[in-house]
């Protein structure tokens, strides 16, 4: 019985979208997954089901439907549905020009969209590029790329680990080491230890990068992954010190390097000690790359800006973009305050860049372990294989 309410319950939502029309005004596809109905609220199931029995009051007993709960949980399911999309699209076509930013990766931004948005926003990820909606718990075994346009979401560094290295290789370094405001740094908002404490709380890390080593399809590697939703992947001393200590490991071990990067630039609350740790990892780098003459693939992803792009984000032997990431020096908005010209759109796009030949390939996400794998093999074969090296 249980397996015959779940099929007619696919078919059911299905048939709601029946032609092209409705797909595109409410941004629905027949692939969408919908929610689970224990997810739906408890005040909206009560008013449509009030509804639903006035109406059978009228027409005869709801004992005698025989699927009258399956009914009532798939068209309140349908409902809600419609109703945020509808609302979520009617906000956007009012002329909202500003980008929609959030410290939780694509997440709807909380003080812009409806009541319903931001209530239920746990259950959904809105997509930046076609402001369609990906179910949460499925998005994850979509690598965070969207279902409706391909567009490649922000993702976290222990979701982007999970992706590169094989399961059971992976070993952490320097997962102690936490900034102790060097500075001293004034805030009028909150200071700035309490600002890391939050954001370690919510992300579960102690900075904004990840290092240590384990396997890409059974080769050795090492590697570092920045994190965007601790303080905007911002390069403070620790974050420096901990790539630093990853290249220098790497270098004495023989191993490959992998850093992938995603930040908004240097820590202003660290002040010129940020700005430091450009010099600090890039001398590190060219003691790998020149004198040992290893192999280091650098990986950009959206967004790449400031002095990691100005370091060692461009450092690479290969650098590699995702589709549409931005990848810039400074952002749009501070080139056209400080230099009163208009920053023409898209020229901060990884395609734009491409052609301008600032990077290498461009990598969509589901096919770049393999890349990287047939990259390390390839270099297996010439000098730069490390074993090799005296």
């Amino acid at each position: 019985m249980k397996g015959q309410e779940s099929s007619m319950e696919k078919w059911w939502f299905n048939s709601m979208l029946p032609n092209e029309k409705l797909e595109y005004r409410c941004g629905l596809s027949k692939s969408m997954y919908s929610p689970d109905p224990s997810e739906i609220p408890v005040e909206v199931k009560t008013s449509y089901r009030n509804n639903v029995n006035s109406s059978y009051l009228n027409n005869g007993s709801k004992s005698n439907h025989p699927h009258y709960d399956l009914v009532v949980t798939i068209t309140v399911t349908v409902i809600f549905i419609v109703t945020f999309v509808v609302k979520v699209r009617t906000r956007s076509e009012r002329g909202s020009s500003s980008k929609r930013t959030s410290t939780k990766g694509s997440d709807l931004k909380s003080s812009n969209v409806p009541y319903v948005a931001q209530k239920y926003r746990h259950l959904w990820i809105q997509c930046e590029n076609c402001y369609g909606l990906n179910y949460k718990k499925k998005i994850k075994s979509k690598i965070n790329i969207c279902e409706q346009c391909g567009y490649h979401l922000k993702m976290s560094s222990s979701d982007r680990i999970e992706l590169s290295i094989d399961p059971g290789t992976w070993n952490p370094m320097d997962e102690d080491m936490v900034s102790l405001d060097p500075i001293a740094f004034h805030s009028g908002e909150e200071p700035y230890k309490e600002r890391i404490d939050f954001y370690q709380r919510r992300t579960g890390l102690t900075d904004a990068v990840q290092t240590g080593t384990g396997q890409l399809n059974s080769i050795p590697v090492a590697i570092g992954v920045m994190d965007f939703q601790f303080m905007g992947g911002s390069m403070g001393s620790v974050v420096g010190e901990k790539i630093t200590r990853l290249i220098e490991y790497a270098t004495n071990e023989f191993l490959p390097l992998i850093l992938v990067c995603s930040s908004g630039g240097a820590r202003m609350q660290e002040g010129s000690l940020s700005l430091m740790q450009m010099a600090k990892i890039s001398s590190a780098l060219y003691d790998y790359q020149s004198n040992k003459k290893l192999f280091y693939v650098s990986i950009l992803t959206s967004p790449t800006t400031g002095g990691v792009t100005a370091s060692f984000g461009m450092l690479g032997d290969i650098i590699i973009a995702e589709p549409n990431s931005y990848i810039a020096f400074a952002g749009k908005r501070v080139i056209e305050q400080t230099l009163k010209k208009t920053v023409p759109e898209g020229s901060q796009a990884a395609e734009y860049l491409f052609h301008k030949g600032l990077f290498d390939p461009i990598v969509p996400r589901n096919t770049l372990k393999g890349v990287l794998s047939e990259l390390f093999q390839l270099h297996a074969f010439f000098p730069l294989n490390p074993k090799k090296i005296k």
